[in-house]
């Protein structure tokens, strides 16, 4: 093993040390009718990724105001850390969820994120995916 990859191994450990929260990142199920019924059924999500992360707010993030339609929103952003090594079936893509189901910190537990970009990198301690909460 070279000294790099070494590093990095340390580094990765280190990073698990630090995913204290527990995510759920989820691909929500299109909408459909169902003709018989008259009503909306929509399909079920697709699990992503089920397990420890770290949720922080992004070292920028000031909390923008934005109008949504008629009501004001703000936006903040998070950074969302899983473990380096996490594999999974599909790939998470920009507009995917992340639902903060655990945390010691119980304000965060049911917090949603709306992913907005997703990191790859070879030398990273974690998997990244970037956050916007839109409360």
């Amino acid at each position: 093993m070279s000294d790099l990859e070494a590093t990095l191994a340390a580094a990765r450990t280190a990073a698990l040390e630090l995913q204290r929260e527990t995510i759920t990142l989820f691909r929500p199920g299109g909408d459909g009718f169902d003709w018989d019924t008259g009503a909306d059924t929509p399909a079920a999500a697709t699990v992503i990724y089920a397990g420890p992360a770290r949720v922080k707010p992004s070292a920028q993030s000031r909390g923008e105001e934005v109008n949504a339609g008629e009501n004001p929103t703000t936006l903040r952003e998070y950074t969302i850390s899983v473990p380096w090594g996490t594999e999974v079936d599909v790939l998470p893509t920009v507009g995917d969820f992340i639902d903060v189901t655990t945390s010691p910190d119980a304000r965060m537990v049911g917090l949603r994120l709306w992913a907005t970009g997703i990191q790859y990198s070879s030398t990273a301690t974690a998997w990244r995916i970037t956050g916007e909460d839109r409360s």
